[in-house]
């Protein structure tokens, strides 16, 4: 645990009490703070009461007497509209600040690594706590994935923390000035709790434009609101921004330096002279343009962190994969089960969809606003749909007269008919498919409707998967890396 001395003596509120709240509580506890706990939640403040957390109803504090509000970064900031427990802290000039953001007052001798964007944040923080781990550095993990970042232990000055960072989180921690700074991508996300893509755009960008000129900033420079962000930060006098690309060509911003990625070929431009590192083609748990991209950062990260910069690029090969993130399962001759359970909207499924050419498909759940209509040039490499939950009717709709498709349902009844086809598929071609046909979970939509979550969901995938009779797992990581 991080103690959280900065608030010593002093008065704070604590608000959402999920692992992430509780682990905030213990900290200013531990450093000395009188807290005051509370959430809109019966269940969580029993949870919480059951874990010795002291509860106070925040309708009834003196919010005069509070140095500071804690806010979970589940809850609304600014939209659709402030929380009431906002409005109330800010009624008495209460600043409202994050738990990351009192990890970064408490100006810890250790590098910092900040790694945010829409899509393959999770998976960028694992492989670059990988690639710093092999290359012999002490890391701790943590942050929007999986671990609460003041649940983190304190690491030698040698240490080095990876965090990943929400939108949400970037919003409550304005003073965090990390050492790398990293920007993957951006599609629309999250506009709810923004306001408009302005909003979210803003948020994301504030992370890089916090940090001093001293530190690097990693921008994937391939969508135009990213390059547009890597070319206001260049514009305004700073030197330290190195800029990723996964297009072909490649990107123009690469070309004196950067990292480059073409065919599964990780290439660092510097000054003008290119030198290709590595080739991530047939990196099992790499699969896709989109994580080429997460390994270029990750490289790009670890070695402005001091690796050497060749250890660093074969360390990417050793990844182990992140659960629910184009995880390999199996396989059926050589037709392969994907878990993608961690794609819940059409971005993410596009990025899935595009690194095969024949894909029996299984999506649904709950549907999110503009369904798949955005997976339309995709539709060719879809051999075979099988639809499940709420979404199902809409997907259908969408994938008549160009998709074939039948609605399973449910989950169990998708792996069952996708894999009698992969069988048959497997027969008539005595085991010899194509080497880039899969079944894949990529649902494109939430899980809330049959799932408590995209992580149970994908868990029952992996084990319905692992219990197919004629399912080969060599080369499959157990349960991925959580």
């Amino acid at each position: 645990m991080i103690e959280v001395t900065t608030f010593a003596n002093a008065h704070v509120a604590v608000f959402g009490l999920g692992r992430s709240g509780l682990a905030t509580v213990r900290a200013l506890k531990a450093g000395g703070a009188e807290v005051c706990a509370w959430d809109d939640s019966p269940e969580r403040r029993d949870e919480a009461e059951e874990a010795g957390v002291d509860l106070a109803d925040l309708y009834s504090v003196d919010w005069k007497k509070m140095a500071a509000l804690i806010l979970s970064p589940g809850v609304p900031l600014t939209h659709p509209e402030p929380h009431w427990v906002v409005r109330m802290a800010r009624a008495e000039a209460c600043e409202v600040i994050g738990d990351v953001e009192l990890f970064a007052r408490e100006n810890l001798p250790n590098a910092i690594a900040a790694i945010t964007g829409t899509n393959g944040k999770s998976t960028t923080t694992a492989l670059t706590g990988h690639v710093l781990e092999t290359c012999g550095r002490t890391v701790a993990m943590g942050g929007n994935l999986g671990t609460p970042v003041l649940e983190l232990p304190r690491l030698p000055e040698n240490g080095i923390y990876v965090i990943e960072m929400s939108s949400y989180q970037i919003d409550l921690s304005p003073s965090l000035n990390p050492d790398v700074g990293v920007l993957l991508n951006l599609s629309p996300d999250h506009i709810d709790r923004h306001g408009d893509m302005a909003g979210y755009i803003g948020v994301k960008r504030d992370m890089l434009e916090r940090q001093s000129a001293n530190k690097i900033s990693i921008v994937g420079v391939d969508d135009e609101d990213c390059a547009g962000i890597f070319d206001k930060l260049k514009t305004a006098g700073r030197k330290n921004i190195v800029p990723v690309s996964v297009t072909v060509p490649v990107n123009k911003r690469t070309a004196v330096s950067g990292y480059e990625v073409a065919d599964g070929i990780v290439a660092r431009h510097d000054g003008g002279k290119k030198e290709a590192l590595v080739d991530l083609s047939s990196a099992t748990n790499l699969i896709g343009v989109h994580n080429w991209q997460n390994a270029a950062a990750a490289l790009a990260s670890a070695t402005a962190l001091g690796c050497p910069i060749h250890d660093a690029a074969a360390a990417l090969l050793s990844f182990p994969g992140l659960a629910h993130r184009m995880e390999y399962v199996g396989r059926i001759g050589n037709i392969r089960f994907i878990n993608d359970s961690k794609a819940t909207n059409a971005e993410a499924t596009a990025r899935a969809l595009a690194c095969f050419d024949r894909i029996i498909w299984i999506a649904g759940g709950r549907p999110k606003d503009g369904g798949i209509e955005t997976l339309r040039p995709e539709f060719g490499r879809i051999a075979y749909a099988y639809l499940i939950g709420e979404a199902a009717d809409e997907f259908a709709t969408t994938l008549e007269g160009e998709v074939p498709y039948a609605v399973a349902g449910t989950l169990e009844q998708a792996v069952t008919m996708a894999a009698e086809r992969a069988v048959e598929e497997a027969k008539c071609l005595n085991g010899d498919a194509m080497p880039d046909t899969a079944v894949l979970l990529s649902p494109a939509a939430a899980s809330f409707d049959q799932f408590a979550n995209f992580e149970l969901r994908g868990n029952r995938f992996r084990d319905l998967v692992t219990g197919l009779s004629l399912l080969h797992r060599e080369g499959a990581v157990a349960g991925g890396q959580a």
